[in-house]
């Protein structure tokens, strides 16, 4: 065994050939290894080589602007991209729009899942995630744009129930990451906030006589970790590469955080109190959803509120909030930090975390609201030349055992205040939400029908529920007109449910709302 793995990132990345497919781990800027796409991209830029690489990641990693999988966006260094979500990394989604790679979009679970298959020698993976979305191959089969030919992803049967196949790829190259790695390669995480699928694109890529390249913060005398916090042993690892402070922060949002890393707990009155407004209106009306003992997953954006509407009123402490990279339990993070919690009770990886989401592990989940059609599909993926992605949606919604989607009842420009009880539209929106059809379908109203799962679109001024007759809507808010403020904005008329009543006058009041769990 070679003990002579330490070395530059330059030497590291030099070994990389054309052609190769690399995975690489990351969640925003969690866990990935900056460093290395640095080095990657300075060799590609002087040297212009490598060539005609694939991309594989899971879930979403960059900051919108330079960071992350946007330093690894030029024609010619990339031929191909699998990935989870792309809404983080725009230089890379605009290849793919402009058709200048061939681009896949699949979910971030499945994927995740994938590298497993990967490391074991499976051809892949067969699930009921995706089936009847843009995913499914009958809708696309999550090819991004009309360069990308070949089919990823194929429609089976097992005893007459339809299910998709995902086809596995085989890693050349893995970048994984970790806070201190010996001189033979040994990983251990204490300063990480996630575990994510660093061991399995270490096992895939060494299990297919690859190259495994581990980014640390410090490099230590082998013997000196103890061997219960290695989660890469080193006999997965070929080199490793101590990064700069610069290019290893925890998150995006700040160098270290000893809460995200579970170095301290901080109080769980920390999380900001909202004011009353059109966002908090939609997360107290979502948080009356929530059950006693429920385990949750909230999605980034509007859905954080839910939590700080929890903890305002008192109930956070009787849930177990989850997040799809691996925290369970805590307080999650929002913005550039989204991914990582406080106060968790447990980290699992990411692929064993949507094993938990898939087989139905999950109570509720609060996920945002972009695009709706008459027929209950949503739209979070895809508009126009924006391409997001569908990152962990698809896994989440398909199976939580209730869902719901919380956002305004329109964008660009709308502003609302709450005024005596009442809500006040003070400038519409300029864009519908609610739509014929959705140009993208990340969910579907079709299938959940079809589970019996039950589905909820929550807004500022009303609320909907999915029925088998169509979206219908059960609730408005005090003070609004519904031919003038809901119909009127609406690209379809809804149905209108027999039993139509008024939105809780305790979600409009100045007051705390006194909310109990059933």
């Amino acid at each position: 065994m070679s003990t002579k793995k330490v070395t530059t990132a330059e030497h590291a990345v030099s070994l990389i050939p054309d052609g190769a497919t690399i995975a690489v781990e990351g969640f925003v800027g969690s866990c990935f290894s900056e460093e290395l796409a640095i080095a990657l991209e300075q060799r590609y830029l002087e040297t212009g080589a490598p060539t005609d690489i694939t991309l594989i990641y899971a879930a979403g990693i960059g900051d919108g602007q330079e960071r992350g999988l946007n330093r690894l966006a030029h024609v010619g260094l990339l031929k191909r991209v699998i990935g989870g979500h792309w809404g983080l990394s725009p230089k890379l989604g605009k290849l793919a729009i402009d058709g200048e790679i061939e681009a896949y979009n699949l979910p971030q679970g499945t994927l995740a899942q994938l590298f497993r298959a990967s490391a074991g020698g499976r051809p892949g993976v067969t699930t009921h995630v995706g089936l009847k979305t843009y995913v499914d191959p009958r809708n696309g089969g999550g090819k991004m744009n009309s360069r990308t030919t070949e089919d990823l992803v194929s429609l089976t049967e097992i005893d007459g129930i339809e299910y998709l196949f995902y086809q596995s790829s085989r890693i050349d190259v893995a970048f994984v990451r970790g806070t201190v790695a010996d001189t033979r390669g040994n990983l251990v995480l204490s300063k990480e906030a996630l575990k994510l699928e660093n061991l399995a694109i270490a096992q895939a890529a060494h299990n297919n006589g690859g190259i495994v390249i581990a980014q640390d913060e410090k490099t230590a005398e082998f013997g000196s970790l103890r061997a219960r916090d290695v989660v890469v042993p080193g006999i997965l690892v070929d080199f490793v590469v101590e990064s700069r402070p610069e290019n290893h922060w925890q998150t995006y949002s700040e160098p270290f955080n000893p809460a995200y890393s579970g170095s301290l707990r901080i109080p769980s009155d920390s999380i900001e109190v909202m004011p009353l407004n059109g966002r908090k209106v939609v997360s107290r009306r979502a948080a009356m959803e929530l059950q006693d003992a429920a385990v949750v997953n909230l999605g980034i954006g509007m859905p954080e509120g839910i939590a700080s509407v929890a903890a305002e009123e008192g109930v956070l402490d009787r849930l177990t909030l989850t997040v799809e990279p691996g925290p369970v339990g805590g307080i999650p993070a929002g913005g550039l930090a989204f991914g990582a919690a406080s106060n968790v009770e447990a980290l699992m990886d990411q692929p064993s975390q949507f094993d938990f989401y898939d087989g139905g592990g999950l109570d509720l989940a609060f996920l945002g609201l972009a695009q709706v059609d008459a027929d209950g599909n949503l739209n979070v993926s895809k508009f126009g030349p924006k391409f997001a992605g569908c990152g962990g949606f698809i896994n989440i919604t398909q199976n939580a055992k209730r869902v719901f989607y919380a956002g305004t009842f329109t964008a660009g420009g709308l502003e609302v205040s709450v005024d005596d009880g009442l809500l006040r539209i003070v400038q519409e929106g300029r864009i519908h939400k609610f739509v014929k059809q959705v140009e993208h379908r990340t969910f579907s109203g079709e299938r959940a029908l079809e589970t019996g799962q039950p589905v909820m679109y929550i807004t500022e001024r009303a609320v909907f529920e999915l029925t088998e007759r169509g979206l219908t809507l059960t609730e408005i808010a005090p003070g609004i007109d519904i031919e003038r403020d809901i119909f009127a904005h609406m690209d379809f008329k809804p149905l209108v449910s027999s039993s139509l009543k008024t939105m809780d006058s305790r979600i409009f009041s100045p007051s705390l709302m006194g909310l109990t769990l059933s």
